[in-house]
C-alpha cells in the first residue's frame, strides 16, 4: 500500500486476486502508517472515488479504504452481463478475497446499497477479519418478499430497465458532469461528488469521447441478480451492525432489528428522515458519524 503526508490525499494502487480472475483497483485515504481502519464498498453503478469527500473527514484519524467492486471504476475483474447470474454472491466472493489478499483484521466493513450487501455477505464469510458492519441504505428485501420472489420479472424491473438505457457515452467528462447536475439521481449530491463519480465512472475511448467503466448491461444484471441470502449472513455473525435506511425509496426492507433473523442482538436499524436512497450523498455527517462511533466503541 502507498504512504503519503496529506491524510486526505486518494492513495491509488491495484489489488490483484488472481482466484477470482483478474485485478481490482482501490483507494486509500487516512494515515498511511496505521492499519486499514475501514473498508468501503460502493452502490450499484458507481465507483470508489464517489465516496472521497464522503469519507474524507475521517482521515484525520482512521485508515479507509475504498474498493472498486467488478464491473465498476477501475476494476479489471470478469464482468461479463451475458452470462447468467442469480445473486451478489460473486461480489461478496470478491470482496473476501480482497480481505484475503490484503490479510487485512479487525476492520469495519461499510457499503451504500450494493456495497452494503456484499459487505454483509464478506463478513459473515470472514468474521475472525471483521469487527463490525456499517450499511447505509443496502439492498435486503424482507423474508416474504425474498421467499416468493419471481426471477424473471426482475428483468423488467424499472430498476434494470432504466440501467439498459443510460446514455453509455458523451463527447468529454466535463460534458457529463454537465448532463448529469441537479437531475435524476444526482439532483441531491454535492458539486465534488458528481466530479468524483464522473472521473472514475467513464473512461475516454479510441474515437476521442468518454464512456461509462460500469456497463448498462452490467448495472442492469446487478438489479436482476437478487438470490443471495442476506438473513443467513446476518444470522453467521456476532458482531457490531448498525444499518441507516431511507426515508423514501429505500431498498432496506428492515423496519428495526426484530425483522433481522440474528443471533447477535447487536443490530440497530434507524430511519432517516428525509433521505432517499442516496443516504450517504444526503447525509454525509451521519455516514461519518456512525464510522467514528463504530471505531472509537471497538478501537
Amino acid at each position: 500500500m502507498m504512504t503519503s503526508t496529506d491524510n486526505r490525499a486518494l492513495r491509488p494502487y491495484e489489488i490483484a486476486i488472481p482466484q477470482r480472475g483478474g485485478v481490482t483497483s482501490a483507494y486509500e485515504v487516512g494515515p498511511g502508517d496505521r492499519p486499514v481502519d475501514i473498508v468501503f464498498s460502493h452502490a450499484n453503478g458507481f465507483n470508489a472515488r464517489t465516496y472521497r469527500s464522503i469519507l474524507e473527514p475521517l482521515t484525520d484519524t482512521l485508515r479507509v479504504l475504498m474498493v472498486d467492486q467488478r464491473g465498476h471504476g477501475g476494476s479489471r475483474l470478469p464482468a461479463d452481463a451475458d452470462k447468467p447470474r442469480d445473486s451478489w454472491r460473486d461480489v461478496g466472493d470478491d470482496l473476501t478475497a480482497v480481505l484475503d489478499t490484503l490479510d487485512l483484521k479487525n476492520v469495519i466493513l461499510a457499503g451504500h446499497s450494493m456495497g452494503g450487501a456484499s459487505s454483509l455477505l464478506a463478513a459473515a464469510a470472514r468474521p475472525h477479519r471483521v469487527r463490525a458492519l456499517a450499511l447505509f441504505d443496502p439492498v435486503i428485501m424482507s423474508p416474504e418478499i425474498l421467499a416468493h420472489i419471481d426471477r424473471g420479472s426482475l428483468n423488467d424491473s424499472p430498476l434494470a430497465v432504466g440501467a439498459r438505457k443510460r446514455r453509455p457515452s458523451f463527447a468529454s467528462k466535463a460534458a457529463a458532469v454537465e448532463a448529469y447536475r441537479g437531475r435524476g439521481a444526482f439532483r441531491t449530491w454535492s458539486e465534488a461528488m458528481l466530479i468524483d463519480y464522473v472521473e472514475d465512472g467513464f473512461v475516454e475511448t479510441p474515437a476521442g469521447d468518454v464512456t461509462l467503466t460500469c456497463a448498462p448491461a452490467w448495472e442492469a444484471s446487478n438489479f436482476t441478480a437478487q438470490g443471495h441470502e442476506p438473513y443467513a449472513a446476518f444470522d453467521a455473525l456476532d458482531i457490531p451492525i448498525r444499518i441507516l435506511r431511507a426515508e423514501v425509496g429505500s431498498t432496506c426492507r428492515l423496519e428495526g432489528p426484530e425483522a433481522i433473523l440474528t443471533r447477535s442482538g447487536k443490530v440497530q436499524v434507524e430511519m432517516v428522515p428525509g433521505t432517499s436512497h442516496f443516504l450517504p450523498m444526503e447525509r454525509s455527517d451521519l455516514v461519518v458519524e456512525v464510522l467514528r462511533r463504530l471505531s472509537s466503541a471497538i478501537g
